[in-house]
């Protein structure tokens, strides 16, 4: 968010959301470090944001979406605080085929990421779903087993764990628009 604060300017603003007030409070330590004051940090859940509709032109997510349980209230959420003719600006996990049930059931998957993740076509149904236009999903790093079982998509370290899902995973960039009224 700080370095959204610097982008957007000093007439800008910008909102930092997060649901743990630890979390909350290192964010506004680091705002006053920063000496950033076009900044507001809000405790909320991102399936339900504490914002006015049509309150924000670029709603932007490193890697949170995927963590979520109810991704269809986030996307909802998310076109609902946006200005018409917002942007939708995530990076994310996606899938690129179906996750393993046993991968979606396992804690250290969640926590690394991948449990969570969709696959790009049901990101791009979401996002329609949702009413956004203009999808893009660009994949930039496939993880390959071994990254995963480092800890860069989760696994928890469990290479054996990993290796029935060896390019299954990926980063991307997810971007779509509210359409103008």
């Amino acid at each position: 968010m700080l370095l959204s604060a610097r982008r957007v300017g000093p007439t800008g603003k910008v909102y930092g959301l997060d649901m743990t007030d630890d979390m909350l409070a290192l964010a506004r330590d680091n705002q006053r470090k920063a000496g950033a004051t076009n900044v507001e940090f809000l405790k909320g859940d991102i399936e339900e944001m504490p914002l006015p509709d049509g309150s924000v032109d670029i709603v932007i997510s490193n890697c949170v979406i995927n963590l979520a349980t109810n991704k269809d209230r986030v996307l909802g959420e998310a076109f609902r605080v946006l200005n018409s003719g917002g942007r939708f600006a995530v990076s994310d996990i996606i899938a690129r085929g179906p996750v393993p049930t046993e991968l979606r059931h396992d804690v250290e998957s969640w926590a690394g990421c991948i449990a969570g993740a969709l696959e790009e076509s049901e990101y791009r149904a979401k996002l329609e779903r949702a009413g956004f236009r203009g999808i893009d999903v660009e994949p930039c790093r496939v993880y390959e087993a071994d990254a995963m079982s480092e800890g860069a998509a989760g696994c928890g370290g469990d290479q054996d764990g990993c290796s029935h899902s060896d390019g299954m995973f990926a980063s991307a960039f997810i971007r779509a628009i509210k359409p103008a009224a």
